[in-house]
């Protein structure tokens, strides 16, 4: 994905991750309006309320799609290290190449994961398939920019 280990690179969110936190988020939009639009019905409040909440809660809903598919990240890595954000359960979420010991496949909780090893007996667990990229070509990223840390480039 990149040339030199040294660029800055980010893997964003797979396109089917996203599209999973988006049909989410519709399903509580429908569930608010139904419970504002039985409120509404119940309390004699006005019914312009189920508008403006419908309209307030799309906004919210695409601005959180467009954000997933423009500017979120899954993993972003650079010369120094990596950072990892919007991974439940990933562990050491920032660190520094020189603190990671070995990248190695695995499988916790049968979710296949790249994870980092890091020197203080930490890890960092990123799962593959929330990356819109190829596996094996973030695996060998992972790899290069390793080396390089470790003097082995």
């Amino acid at each position: 994905m990149t040339d030199s280990p040294g660029d800055p690179l980010v893997y964003r969110l797979a396109p089917a991750v996203a599209a999973r936190l988006v049909g989410l988020a519709f399903l509580v939009l429908a569930l608010t309006t139904f419970v504002v639009t039985a409120l509404v019905l119940n309390l004699g409040w006005a019914p312009d309320l189920i508008v403006a909440v419908l309209v307030l809660e799309l906004l919210v809903v695409l601005g959180g799609a467009g954000w997933l598919r423009s500017r979120a990240y899954v993993v972003r890595l650079d010369a120094q290290g990596y950072s990892v954000r919007l991974v439940r359960g990933a562990g050491v979420r920032d660190g520094r190449w020189s603190e990671v010991s070995e990248a190695l496949a695995a499988h916790p909780r049968d979710v296949p994961c790249l994870v980092l090893h890091r020197t203080d007996g930490t890890t960092t667990s990123i799962p593959v398939g929330m990356l819109a990229a190829d596996r094996d070509d973030f695996a060998r990223e992972i790899g290069a920019r390793l080396q390089e840390a470790h003097g082995r480039a």
